[in-house]
């Protein structure tokens, strides 16, 4: 028998897609709250983004962030689904959506009407660009990533700017849209009230530049391009091994001196170019050319169990099927599977409470009938 959840009784009424919004409520679902996910007439967009397809002809983009999910389709611009979607967010915890701002409140599903009619509500809104001057610019993963000056550091520095591999500001905005749903509920359970929650992707990229945007704000000087090179740390970057790339990151003194024995040449640690990590920055061009014709001469398995001995942090440059097989070797439990639909399992791990997988990705309006009974009830 399934034992109690952290946020079990929470009913969360889900009117985003695509990405942020639905990575909220799936978190939320991953630790018990049960999720309605409010479907246009066709469904979430990303039903339809493909390929890749899964064995079922089913978008994997998709199921990545919708499991733990009923699902129903409310056509929110006729009047009779209108009042179905109005019950449900006056039955809910918590609302999410990502609609471009204003939408919400133009189908009289806005904060200030909802928060009256519920005034426990906590309704998170998440937008690309804020909901003040901003408010009117589409908000995609990749062109905030060029707008706020992430992919000005990313990439090689002879080549073009490039974006991250995945959404990652998506992920990034959907992470502190979690963070804001679940502080608003603590702060519920004192004072009985809800509150509105807002996340919006530009803010979140321009907090995730951390260090970086740091540098900036506090010296003036604007960051550059430096590949894999860490601008403040080294040798911390890829090298090439006899058969492929080797991440080294060094983050001390005493991991440099063992690097240099491993490698064998225990003198470099000693050179004043590289005695400390200053030096080594300032002359990271020579000291990373002496390491790259020295990591040449044996393979990366080879020098990745030379370096573990000597507790110097190393690893290989995985594919993605290699990570999840790392992450498998080490007992993290990366895979979450239910009725034939792999995801990554939750990272969150709580010792009394975990996440529990109780439902698959919903076909599209499965859940119609028992969910629209139930509103009219």
């Amino acid at each position: 028998m399934r034992g109690v959840n952290a946020l079990d009784g929470l009913l969360v009424a889900d009117f985003s897609r695509v990405l942020a919004g639905p990575l909220v409520s799936m978190t939320l679902a991953d630790f018990g709250a049960d999720v309605i996910k409010v479907e246009p007439p066709g469904g979430d967009e990303t039903r339809a983004w493909s390929p890749p397809v899964d064995a079922q002809g089913r978008a994997t983009f998709f199921l990545a962030v919708n499991r733990n999910k009923r699902s129903v389709e409310l056509n929110l611009k006729d009047p009779e689904d209108l009042e179905l979607a109005k019950e449900l967010v006056g039955r809910a915890d918590v609302l999410v959506e990502n609609f471009r701002p204003g939408t919400m409140d133009r189908l009289g599903l806005g904060y200030e009407e909802m928060a009256a009619a519920n005034p426990g509500l906590v309704y998170c809104s998440i937008s690309g660009f804020g909901s003040k001057e901003g408010a009117a610019l589409p908000g995609y993963d990749p062109l905030v990533q060029a707008m706020s000056g992430m992919m000005s550091v990313t990439g090689p520095p002879e080549g073009d700017p490039s974006k991250v591999g995945v959404a990652l500001v998506d992920v990034i905005a959907g992470l502190n849209a979690t963070i804001g749903v679940l502080i608003a509920l603590q702060e519920r359970a004192k004072s009985g009230q809800g509150q509105k929650v807002e996340s919006n992707l530009l803010s979140s990229a321009l907090a995730a530049l951390e260090n970086q945007a740091s540098a900036w704000l506090n010296t003036g000087v604007l960051p550059v391009r430096l590949g894999n090179v860490h601008p403040s740390i080294e040798p911390f970057t890829t090298f090439d091994a006899s058969d492929g790339p080797l991440m080294i990151c060094v983050g001390n003194d005493r991991q440099f001196k063992a690097l240099c024995e491993v490698l064998g040449e225990p003198e470099l640690s000693s050179d004043p170019r590289y005695v400390d990590n200053f030096d080594r920055v300032e002359h990271r061009v020579e000291l990373e050319a002496e390491l790259n014709e020295l990591f040449s001469r044996r393979t990366v398995e080879e020098w990745v169990t030379a370096l573990h001995e000597a507790r110097v942090p190393a690893g290989p440059v995985n594919t993605i099927d290699r990570g999840f097989a790392v992450a498998e070797a080490l007992g993290l439990d990366p895979i979450d599977e239910i009725d034939g639909v792999r995801t990554p399992a939750s990272p969150i791990r709580l010792g009394r409470t975990p996440a529990e997988t109780r439902l698959p990705p919903p076909a599209e309006n499965a859940h119609s009938e028992e969910i629209r009974d139930w509103l009219r009830s």
